[in-house]
């Protein structure tokens, strides 16, 4: 018997879409980034990108569960002095939904430069509109939603 090693000759991926709505945040992020590194299929190989595609819906019907939603802030500084800036996510909610799914994401993937290629194959957007017909994408139903 030998151990299969995944490389890129013998990876097949696939399209997938997920509806976002009425998920919690971190289920959400997390199933999404197993998906993108390929940890549910049975060739997964830690160091190759055997991960498959993925299409977030729905972005702004995400749930930030307790008090998050006042609770917590997007920090951003700018290195000079003076130049902390927070944003609540209450306003990021509203303004870019689509920003927080994918640094969601972002935030549970590999800190590598593995890391940085699949998070390429994540797309997300605000509503049910998308322009990925053309690959097919199945559908696919999260564990966790709250209803």
């Amino acid at each position: 018997m030998k151990t299969f090693m995944a490389n890129a000759s013998n990876i097949k991926k696939e399209w997938f879409i997920v509806d976002a709505t009425d998920m919690p945040l971190g289920r959400l992020a997390s199933q999404v980034a197993a998906i993108l590194r390929g940890k549910n299929k049975p060739t997964f190989t830690p160091n190759v990108d055997c991960g498959d595609n993925v299409i977030i819906i729905n972005s702004n019907n995400v749930i930030l569960t307790g008090k998050k939603l006042t609770d917590k802030y997007k920090y951003h500084y700018s290195g000079f002095q003076g130049g902390m800036k927070k944003t609540q996510f209450k306003d990021l909610m509203a303004e870019k939904s689509d920003f927080v799914v994918t640094e969601a994401v972002r935030g549970m993937l590999p800190k590598t430069r593995l890391g940085r290629k699949q998070i390429k194959h994540l797309r997300v957007y605000k509503d049910a509109n998308h322009g990925h017909e053309a690959q097919m994408p199945k559908a696919i139903k999260l564990v966790g939603g709250i209803k």
